[in-house]
């Protein structure tokens, strides 16, 4: 599966990660054209070579060729979007990078989503940006993108509203859930519109996936630090064989709640994303029974899993620690057996079936209809999985 990794040591905002897709191999000339379905005036793009602490980058420029005039809410540019001649996917994947600024400003000024105005340079840069990026991804067949923690800067930004801390305020609210960390830097290392695409676009956050590199680019920033002032990204094949994911357990001990709420809660927390959740007997001080609840979470929702437990439990703490999870390539067919279509969960491993077992509630459904014990229609449904499959 071809994937993108962004490493974001220095932050990210729209135009370093097109310069960096530039950087590693995708051409401008096809972006440029693919752009013009918009219809868009006003604007020219550039990409040049520039050296970053002595190291080759590309620095991606919007430069604005028309005075603007007027405002565009969120509206006026799904309807560009929208009128363009730009494939669906593209079309879909913009608008949804643009909702998250949108919502994001609309929560913190306290005004109606409609009402988001975008002053009209920046919209065009947004636009380019937004779109291009959208446009780039599909030039290059990424199917699969993941990204390094955040960095946030420090110091404070001065928009329309004066200044403000670092992270600015819409910034700080598309970022949640995503895993983050302060540095010394000061300066705004993460603009909102780089932040609505990795929280759009990335499906996980942490380590650099398993995958065979085939290209490397670098795309600049405007300024200068201490460390490079640039976005890097990888991209190239996954590993298919295994895939280490970086996880959080969050456990606690209960001993004094009533053990009929333990569906519920489970409910909830897998509802909320968690990727498993178990219960063990323990045995507590003073020798009295107990629960140890234990949640295996993906890193961002370690915060809003944490949450649930604290408010849905007896629990008055919890422990947090890091972990790795490797798993292999999974996906769920629909398989036609004797006793009629069964949903299949497949494992592979170097694109080979390893493991094949039919979904328990299919199976119970199927055992109700017809009146035969479940082991047995779980062995039959098997032995029919592994005649098709042949592993």
């Amino acid at each position: 599966m071809k994937t993108l990794y962004l490493d974001c040591y220095s932050g990210i905002a729209g135009d370093m990660l097109l310069g960096a897709l530039i950087d590693a191999g995708l051409d401008i000339k096809l972006l440029k054209k693919e752009l013009d379905k918009l219809n868009l005036k006003g604007y020219k793009i550039t990409a040049k070579k520039i050296l970053k602490k002595g190291i080759s980058a590309t620095k991606f420029v919007v430069e604005i060729t028309q005075k603007q005039h007027h405002e565009r809410n969120i509206q006026d540019i799904f309807s560009i979007i929208d009128k363009s001649s730009l494939s669906e996917q593209i079309k879909q994947t913009s608008k949804k990078i643009f909702s998250k600024i949108a919502d994001a400003e609309s929560k913190i000024h306290n005004i109606p989503r409609e009402k988001v105005h975008f002053h009209e340079i920046g919209a065009i840069d947004s636009i380019i940006d937004i779109v291009g990026t959208a446009i780039a991804l599909n030039i290059l067949g990424i199917e699969k993108i993941h990204c390094s923690e955040i960095p946030l800067g420090n110091g404070f930004v001065e928009f329309s509203h004066g200044k403000w801390p670092i992270p600015a305020p819409a910034t700080a609210e598309i970022l949640k859930g995503i895993p983050v960390y302060k540095t010394n830097i000061e300066h705004e290392l993460v603009t909102p519109t780089g932040a609505a695409i990795i929280s759009t676009l990335s499906e996980k956050f942490g380590e650099m996936p398993n995958m065979k590199i085939s290209s490397i680019g670098y795309g600049a920033g405007s300024a200068e630090f201490e460390i490079p002032n640039t976005l890097r990204i990888f991209i190239g094949e996954s590993d298919e064989k295994s895939e280490h994911i970086s996880v959080n357990i969050i456990e606690t001990n209960i001993d004094d709640m009533n053990p009929q709420f333990y569906d519920y809660v489970m409910e909830k927390l897998f509802a909320e994303g968690a990727l498993d959740v178990f219960l063990q007997n323990i045995q507590m001080k003073k020798n009295r029974p107990g629960i140890l609840l234990k949640v295996i979470s993906p890193a961002e929702k370690t915060e809003s899993l944490a949450n649930i437990i604290l408010k849905e439990t007896t629990a008055i703490g919890v422990r947090i620690s890091q972990a790795k999870r490797i798993c292999l390539d999974r996906e769920i067919v629909k398989v036609k057996t004797k006793f009629g279509e069964v949903r299949v969960k497949i494992a592979k491993s170097d694109g080979k079936i390893v493991n094949a077992h039919p979904e328990y509630d299919d199976c119970v459904k199927i055992a109700r209809e017809k009146n035969v014990p479940l082991k047995k229609v779980y062995e039959i449904v098997l032995k029919d999985i592994r005649e098709i499959f042949k592993y």
